[in-house]
């Protein structure tokens, strides 16, 4: 037998796996060095330490294991799979240390003085002293998930909002993808690569050529979301009351999260701080785009045309599921509230109401926003769904389960899968009525698959799914154990729904007071929700046996 080739001592497997997290690493490390210049413009000196040691250490280690294993060959796809959940978990454990430094250098009297003038609580900088909240933080922000430790976002020092933030807006798109966009190779490698983060779509034959386009549009929706926030802020009584450079800042990083669909907030109540029907307007549409594929972005804006979004099969199904979601829940909402004489008057039911808080038209603004921002991943929270029904908690559930359109910047299963899947059914039962002579085939959008082909992606859609279902109701059953006699098993499956879909909306037991048990566990939700299981089930396979066959 010919030995295997080796690099640096190392297998070449390894190597390859080892090269590629590197560039990662070095990535993050750039990024933080970006927010270490945040810092010192804030004159956040002890943040900028933790940015300072945070990007020397993990851009040694990351340009270390670049030049070690330079000669490495390029990534197949088995190494893709495991390059995506090593990297994913290795970018969000580096991620971590901001959290982490910043939580120990910063002293008290110092992290108190982060604390919003007349707010009677402690600086949630404190809580990312313990490892496994800094770990938590991290990963929600890499994955968009948006579930937090930071229960007062405001005391944050303005450094950390910003990697909030940041991370979000990188992780949305994907970090492989950014690092494929700038330091990878032309060819094969770097399609192994762009394929392990979910996604099979190319806008042009290039796939570098490709991910820099989706790049161009990210960062031109969100500089138009930040100018539309910006105004719509301002012109509520709770922006008004606020400075300028503060009105900014919040839109920028609302924008960040919402066009991304993560949702962490520099405010203390996520979206329901504002009150506002004009900001929940705003962020309707800017949500919503993150939930379509970009590919379908691109050729919109190439033809100034609708026309390629309008006969899209995931995008005419995100909107339809939006329409009847919205519905479905409104009428859940509306029958669970409770019957009081004279609450309600005739034209509130307009939307009127929404302005002198009438609860039917609060119900109804809710259901609006809630449902979008859990279809599309989003997270943002403008009612205090913990008090929900559990019917409504249970769609919230479902919105948050199924996801947007594969392509995008949305977590959970996916459009195309579940229409794959409903299809697939469909063609099964037809197939029985058939002669075993008959050739049998199906339109799956603008795709015409035969047999074989059809088989292939409905085992697809149907074992991805079922190991996401599963894993959903395991998840949900440890939590019911450990969150505490007042949660009930729809509060469990909403908290992990919204881990495992990389959502953030939250039923009330996410915080620094969760059990350990499941807060690491809510970390491998997000981890295995991002990269939709089977690079997971790569990996561990490949750290259990190795990489041959």
């Amino acid at each position: 037998m010919r030995p295997s080739r080796t690099v640096a001592g190392w297998p070449a497997d390894l190597a390859t796996i080892g090269r590629d997290v590197g560039s990662l690493l070095a990535m993050e490390g750039a990024l933080m060095g970006v927010s270490l210049g945040v810092a010192l413009v804030a004159r956040e000196w002890y943040p900028a330490a933790a940015f300072l040691l945070a990007a020397v250490l993990t851009a040694a280690v990351g340009l270390g294991a670049r030049r070690a294993f330079a000669e490495a060959p390029d990534p197949r796809m088995k190494h893709g799979m495991v390059i995506a959940a090593a990297g994913w978990f290795g970018t969000a454990l580096f991620g971590a240390l901001p959290f982490l430094l910043a939580a120990h250098l910063t002293p008290p009297a110092v992290a108190a003085s982060y604390v919003p003038s007349g707010a009677e609580y402690t600086s949630s900088l404190l809580y990312f002293r313990d490892p496994l909240h800094a770990l938590f933080e991290s990963m929600s922000g890499w994955t968009g998930s948006g579930l937090t430790m930071a229960v007062h976002e405001p005391s944050l020092p303005r450094a950390l909002q910003w990697w909030r933030s940041l991370i979000q807006w990188v992780g949305g798109v994907g970090v492989i993808v950014l690092t494929v966009s700038i330091l990878a190779r032309p060819g094969s490698g770097s399609y192994a690569l762009y394929r392990s983060e979910a996604r099979e779509e190319k806008i042009h034959p290039s796939v570098v050529s490709t991910v820099r386009t989706v790049w161009t549009i990210f960062l031109g929706y969100t500089l138009l979301a930040v100018v539309v926030l910006f105004v719509a802020i301002s012109l509520t009584p709770y922006g008004a009351s606020l400075p300028t450079w503060e009105v900014a800042w919040q839109a920028l990083n609302h924008a960040m999260t919402g066009l991304s669909t993560g949702g962490f907030s520099v405010t203390d109540d996520s979206i329901a701080t504002y009150g506002s029907p004009l900001i929940e307007s705003v962020l309707l549409p800017v949500m919503t785009l993150g939930a379509i594929a970009f590919p379908i972005h691109y050729a919109v804006l190439r033809d100034r045309d609708l026309g390629p979004l309008l006969s899209d099969l995931q995008s005419r199904w995100l909107f339809a599921l939006l329409g009847v979601g919205v519905v479905v829940l409104s009428l859940q909402n509306l029958l669970a509230l409770p019957s009081t004489p004279g609450a309600f008057t005739g034209p509130n039911w307009l939307g009127l109401g929404a302005l002198v808080g009438d609860p039917i038209s609060d119900a109804l603004r809710d259901s609006l926003f809630q449902f979008v921002s859990a279809l599309t991943c989003t997270g943002f929270q403008s009612a205090p769904i913990g008090r929900w029904s559990a019917g409504g908690k249970l769609v919230i559930a479902g919105a948050m389960t199924l996801g947007g359109a594969a392509g995008s910047t949305v977590g959970g299963i996916k459009i195309i899968r579940g229409y794959t899947i409903s299809r697939g059914i469909q063609w099964q039962f037809r197939r029985v009525f058939l002669p075993s002579s008959a050739v049998v085939s199906i339109d799956i959008g603008d795709r015409h698959l035969n047999r074989g082909e059809m088989e292939r992606e409905f085992s697809e859609a149907a074992i991805v799914s079922l190991l996401w279902i599963l894993l959903l109701v395991a998840s949900s059953l440890v939590l019911v154990n450990v969150a505490g006699p007042e949660f009930t098993l729809a509060d469990a499956l909403f908290e992990v729904a919204s881990a495992q879909g990389n959502v953030g909306l939250s039923a009330g037991i996410t915080g620094p007071t969760m059990s350990p048990l499941a807060e690491s566990m809510f970390i491998l939700n997000m981890w295995i929700g991002r990269l939709e299981i089977i690079p997971v089930l790569v990996f561990l396979r490949s750290a259990l046996y190795g990489l041959e066959p």
